[in-house]
């Protein structure tokens, strides 16, 4: 099989690695497995050996033989057990876009017929569903039924100047309604002209990219595009870090996009939501679509040092180099059990600040987060920074 799912540069990229091994370091899935064979190193050697032996020309001469039936499976199974936290291409010395390649990679595997189960799963429920649990798309915006004074058009208007497009997690999953429903109200109060798409709405893509079958993507835009020109808006926010990301890298410029927290802060910064004291020590999680991805790490801490009462510790890993929550990459449908013992390890860290709660800016780091501190019954709340914003919204 040709290498047809590889950039040029990433081939070239491939060669400049010197093994240097610190991208095993800073990896929450070896750290939380200790399994060297998890890391970006291991992951980089096999894949060049796949590449080699590929080439006719490589091949004729050495007589290299690819991998069999059974290297191939294995080196699948550990490339599938990645969060794509984008830590390893962080600390990467000589700028290796290694998130970028696992992407590639994942698409080579699902092309050479070795993949997880998991992966059809996730084709099946976008091809049928448009979302990526096989929920009843009709049913996308049914959150806003519980919200307290929800108006009659249940924020489903015809034309607005913003969309907010809620994503997959926060639709469907009841943890995570809290987000768009106090998103929703602290749009509410402070006078912007917002929509749901509703079932117009169709997942944003990123499944696809960390499946493997990025070749998917281009109906989810073109839906997704046409369904926001019909409102005929000019913005689009989102409160998932991995909608916004996928919106910021593959669909085209053509609405101005913004994350909750860029949003929250203009609000703040026009006087537009007053805000009360909140007594309350926190520290904050970067998300790692949103902090390495997007690069937004100054607004978030804005937006908390606003609050009065509110005072901020951070972690001893942030910002660029937060530790991943464990609920990236699908990780936590190929593997749940590692999934949640890279959120221990995030937790146990969230407890050595002393703070009272643990504020991020993603949905799934909140699910992720709250499941292991439920379990563990652990004396910490864990908060999107959206709750907490509403929380300290004064009523009017």
């Amino acid at each position: 099989m040709p290498n047809r799912d590889y950039t040029v540069r990433q081939l070239l990229e491939m060669e400049a690695c010197t093994n240097c091994q610190i991208c095993a370091d800073v990896c929450p899935a070896v750290s939380a497995s200790q399994l060297g064979e998890l890391s970006a190193i291991f992951r980089m050697r096999g894949l060049k050996q796949i590449l080699k032996s590929r080439i006719g020309l490589f091949h004729k001469i050495f007589a290299r033989k690819g991998p069999s039936e059974k290297q191939w499976r294995h080196f699948s199974d550990t490339v599938f057990h990645c969060t794509l936290c984008g830590n390893c291409q962080e600390v990467c010395p000589v700028g290796i876009q290694l998130k970028d390649l696992w992407v590639s990679l994942r698409q080579d595997l699902v092309h050479s017929d070795f993949y997880p189960n998991k992966v059809e799963l996730i084709r099946d429920n976008l091809e049928e569903s448009h979302n990526v649990f096989a929920e009843d798309n009709e049913e996308r915006a049914d959150w806003v039924e519980d919200l307290r004074d929800a108006p009659d058009h249940g924020y489903l208007k015809d034309q607005a100047e913003v969309v907010y497009f809620t994503g997959c997690v926060a639709a469907y999953f009841p943890l995570a309604q809290k987000i768009p429903m106090a998103l929703a109200e602290i749009m509410e109060k402070s006078g912007v002209d917002f929509t749901l798409l509703g079932e117009e709405e169709w997942c944003c893509g990123f499944p696809l990219l960390g499946a493997g079958l990025k070749e998917m993507l281009q109906e989810l835009i073109d839906h997704n595009m046409s369904a926001v020109r019909e409102k005929g808006a000019k913005k689009i926010v989102f409160a998932c870090p991995s909608c916004y990301q996928v919106w910021r890298e593959y669909y085209p410029h053509e609405f101005e996009i913004t994350h909750a927290t860029q949003l929250l802060m203009n609000l703040i910064s026009e006087n537009r939501m007053p805000l009360k004291e909140l007594p309350l020590t926190v520290t904050y999680h970067d998300p790692c679509d949103l902090g390495r991805g997007a690069r937004v790490f100054d607004e978030p801490r804005e937006v908390l040092c606003s609050i009065p009462g509110v005072k901020l510790l951070e972690l001893p890993r942030s910002r660029e180099n937060c530790q991943c929550c464990g609920g990236g990459g699908n990780l936590e449908m190929i593997d749940p059990n590692l999934s949640a013992e890279i959120a221990k390890q995030k937790i146990d860290e969230v407890i050595g600040t002393g703070a009272q709660a643990v504020i991020t800016s993603c949905q799934q780091c909140v699910r992720t987060m709250t499941a292991t501190v439920r379990r563990n019954k652990v004396p910490l709340e864990v908060m999107d920074i959206t709750q907490l914003v509403r929380r300290a919204l004064k009523d009017s």
